[in-house]
């Protein structure tokens, strides 16, 4: 991995990290949105699934290490990962599975958190969907510009260097 390379995961991380500690409230409790699920879900399908998964783990290290969350919050977002890049490779990087890929990934990672915990079933999914819809408004959008930065960076080494 060279520098450049190295950099940009680093910088994708710090965005992960960061996005993730802010939160929009929702009407009800527990249905606040989290800012970094429309950006992972840009960050995976600009940069793939390799680069944006280290991202993550270094990410989930840090905001672990802070004392940020917990470990079964880094679990849950390490699944979250996984299934992102699922849904990446079984469908593209199209507008509708960029859309979709949050909302599925948020499904099934909260599935699994009601099998850890044991209890509140349908109620944790249920209060996260306002997130899920938020994730797909934004992840489009979020696609763009990161696809922009991305190509602006590409296209300044060039003429740079």
């Amino acid at each position: 991995m060279n520098l450049r390379n190295m950099t940009t995961t680093a910088l994708l991380a710090a965005l992960i990290a960061i996005s993730g500690s802010f939160k929009i409230p929702g009407f009800i409790p527990g249905t606040e949105f989290q800012l970094s699920a429309p950006l992972a879900v840009a960050i995976c399908a600009v940069y793939g699934f390799q680069r944006y998964f280290i991202a993550g783990v270094i990410a989930s290290t840090l905001v672990l290490l802070l004392g940020t969350q917990t470990v079964l919050n880094v679990a849950i977002a390490l699944l979250f990962r996984v299934v992102i890049g699922i849904v990446f490779y079984l469908g593209g990087t199209s507008l509708f599975v960029i859309v979709i890929a949050g909302p599925i990934a948020s499904f099934i990672a909260r599935l699994a958190f009601i099998g850890i915990i044991g209890q509140a079933g349908w109620i944790v999914i249920f209060a996260a969907i306002p997130g899920m819809i938020y994730t797909a408004l934004a992840a489009w959008p979020l696609t763009l510009v990161l696809r922009r930065v991305r190509q602006t960076a590409e296209r300044m080494l060039t003429n740079v260097v």
